[in-house]
């Protein structure tokens, strides 16, 4: 609509930190642009902004399947129960017994709960399955930020069948 951005959060949309930030990165397969946000609302379930120099349908569309990045530092501090997921990218993951199980690639949303993909110790085999734990409470033990690591109740070999 006449130049202006739909984003899907992957929160609620009213709890996104998108609607009061100035600026905002775009990123996606061949595209990193800096955005200036002259306006942004919720509109339903979705996020609509207006950029600056996106003033037609054609070039908003052209955006369409980027990722949305504000500066960490626009984040509030999350309550002491709670992580943000891009802080759990490269913490190294061991289990109970001190296992490494591997370091956080990434945090994924796959329906019902995250998971935590983890790049496996070592080289792995091409082919590896790929090495997932669900972010939940039942297997993740303690998640030290300051430390770079977190615990699981998980064992190595829960992949094998994988």
């Amino acid at each position: 609509m006449r130049g202006w951005l739909r984003i899907v959060p992957f929160n609620d949309p009213r709890d996104s930190i998108l609607t009061g930030q100035p600026r905002w990165w775009l990123r996606g397969p061949g595209i990193c642009r800096l955005l200036e946000i002259e306006q942004a609302r919720v509109h339903g379930g979705v996020i609509v902004a207006r950029a600056a120099g996106l003033d037609d349908r054609e070039r908003a569309q052209a955006l369409e399947g980027c990722e949305v990045l504000v500066s960490r530092s626009a984040f509030p501090r999350a309550a002491p129960d709670e992580v943000y997921w891009i802080d759990l990218i490269g913490c190294s993951v061991r289990n109970r017994a001190g296992e490494l199980l591997g370091v956080v690639a990434a945090v994924e949303e796959y329906g019902a709960d995250p998971v935590l993909r983890l790049e496996p110790p070592g080289k792995a085999p091409p082919g590896a399955p790929a090495r997932l734990i669900p972010l939940v409470p039942a297997y993740i033990v303690e998640a030290d930020l300051a430390g770079r690591r977190i615990v699981a109740d998980w064992q190595p070999d829960y992949w094998e069948d994988a």
